[in-house]
């Protein structure tokens, strides 16, 4: 009797282990699954800013897809690097993930000692778009043209102001550049972020902006502010009456501002795949197509838009500029 007690006990035992190994063996989260809650997409600067808007076109056409809700957080500050650190450190399931760009996931890594490694640490999902910056004036400024603005700023040095996104923004590194391509010199303004920048540059409190389209094109096009140039060897398509750098007096200040969608690392594959074919949905869709061309936002190719596309990118990028900015000596303040 001992014997048969002790034999239902083990196969007990062994139909327990079983189980136990079994449940064990279900991964914990699948794209089938995903997502069982609210996703967080953080967004590194203010509200009402160039990358806020973006991710605000995104998030509504994404949750479509996803048939859950994707809630935009802005987390601002130093140039973008806390919400990157708060990223970096999320759990990695996919219902933490940060939309960035050229600043945020290149420039950053060559200007701060940061807690985190701006390629390293997270999961690539999506290249999204690319725009140029424009440099743009508030509308009391006397120059009507680039070559006028130039011959002002000299005639006036360290007079005028120019707001930036933050110390090491791209907005900084731009200014950095033209005043290196000019000759000129005039005080940097550092904000939390492009869109309370531009509420200065409206209300006249400061005097440029080297800023993206996505940005400054609405208040150019209701005359708010004056736009000097487009950072590119061709004329936006939205905004056609606005002259390249090169036909404007400051030939080669190309800077284009691609965005991109990064998870922690470790996020899994199947998760990382899932967010990406709803980026790429939402990025096919008409309305969210011409949001983005009125913001002078070029999407990317179908082709370029997967997780390894934007890894690429982001590493020919990172050895593109990490030299240039180290050798201007760069910093944050």
């Amino acid at each position: 009797m001992r014997a048969g007690l002790l034999a239902g006990l083990c196969g007990r035992v062994i139909a327990l282990c079983v189980t136990m190994s079994l449940v064990a063996w279900i991964p914990p989260t699948s794209a089938q699954s995903f997502p069982s809650r609210p996703i967080t997409l953080v967004v590194p600067f203010a509200a009402g800013g160039p990358t806020d808007t973006l991710a605000r076109i995104l998030s509504e056409r994404m949750a479509a897809d996803l048939h859950g809700t994707v809630v935009v957080e802005n987390v601002a500050g130093a140039s973008g690097s806390i919400a990157g650190a708060r990223v970096a450190r999320a759990t990695p399931d996919g219902t933490t993930i940060t939309i960035g760009h050229w600043g945020t996931h290149v420039l950053n890594g060559a200007i701060y000692k940061l807690p985190y490694d701006v390629i390293a640490d997270f999961e690539p999902i999506a290249l999204i778009a690319s725009g140029p910056q424009l440099i743009v004036g508030k509308k009391a400024l006397k120059a009507d043209s680039l070559k006028d603005l130039v011959a002002w700023l000299k005639d006036n040095p360290n007079k005028a102001t120019a707001g930036t996104a933050g110390a090491g923004s791209g907005a900084h590194v731009a200014a950095v550049f033209f005043k290196t391509k000019t000759g000129t010199e005039f005080q940097l303004v550092p904000y939390r972020g492009a869109g309370p920048a531009m509420i200065d540059l409206v209300a006249g409190q400061i005097d440029l902006i080297f800023d993206q389209a996505t940005n400054s094109l609405p208040q150019v096009k209701n005359g708010a502010i004056k736009a000097y140039a487009v950072t590119s060897p061709t004329r936006l398509a939205s905004a056609p009456e606005i002259p390249t750098v090169d036909e404007a007096g400051v030939p080669g200040l190309y800077i284009s501002y691609w965005h991109g969608i990064w998870a922690p690392k470790n996020t899994p594959k199947e998760i990382g795949d899932r967010l990406n074919a709803a980026v790429v949905a939402a990025l096919a869709d008409p309305g969210v197509r011409q949001r983005f061309a009125e913001l002078g936002q070029e999407i990317s190719p179908k082709e370029r838009q997967s997780p390894a596309a934007l890894a690429a990118h982001q590493k020919a990028e990172t050895e593109k500029w990490w030299p240039i900015v180290k050798a201007a000596d760069i910093k944050a303040e």
